[in-house]
């Protein structure tokens, strides 16, 4: 009798804690790629209204020693104008990782000193939080719920191979034009393919003995 009154109030439990975890209940999974912002900033000294000597090799090893590459995004924040021509030197160190400056440096919390222009690299990340997920067991799945690992692979994927994680922030703006002969192009070689059948079916012949 006593076995039998702890196994009745159990079983609620072992049933509740079948149906824990993450819930899918639509086709949208809800694990989606969040991105991640980092702003890396170097100061450098000016002279004359450019950079000082020695600074634009100072910038090449940092910017090599971050791995600048496609997808950061480098911009000067000069407010008080320290240094109108040094756009142009900070410019060819960004031009040899094949990058341009950008505009509108992000806000960073230090000043600054009198003398000084910054240099800040953005880079962003992409990945999709707590995948894999494997905490609903679906065995037990009475709410029609999909895996709670549902969405993990593609999205996780689709964070890992996009180029430029902001794409997935605000989208890439398309082309202000269109190349018609090249939109045409796919569909015209699919008209001028030649149908699999063309060539007729070979004939096979079988024997026996």
């Amino acid at each position: 009798m006593i076995k039998q009154s702890i196994l009745a109030s159990l079983l609620p439990a072992l049933l509740l804690g079948g149906c824990m975890g993450t819930e899918n209940r639509g086709l949208e999974s809800v694990h989606q790629p969040v991105v991640s912002r980092s702003d890396y900033a170097l100061d450098l000294g000016v002279s004359g209204g450019a950079l000082a000597g020695g600074e634009q090799q100072r910038l090449a090893g940092w910017m090599t020693t971050m791995r600048l590459g496609y997808g950061d995004r480098v911009t000067i924040d000069d407010p008080a104008g320290e240094a109108p021509g040094a756009r142009g030197d900070v410019a060819a160190v960004v031009a040899q990782y094949g990058l341009l400056l950008s505009d509108d440096a992000p806000v960073t919390p230090a000043p600054l000193a009198p003398g000084t222009i910054r240099v800040v690299v953005t880079r962003m990340h992409a990945g999709v939080p707590r995948c894999p997920d494997w905490s609903r067991d679906a065995s037990n799945e009475f709410q029609a719920n999909t895996s709670s690992n549902y969405g993990c692979a593609i999205n996780s994927n689709l964070a890992a191979m996009v180029a430029n994680p902001a794409d997935l922030v605000r989208g890439a703006p398309g082309a202000e034009t269109t190349d018609t002969a090249v939109a045409y192009k796919a569909i015209d070689t699919y008209r001028k393919k030649a149908p699999t059948g063309a060539g007729g079916l070979s004939a096979t012949t079988t024997g026996g003995k």
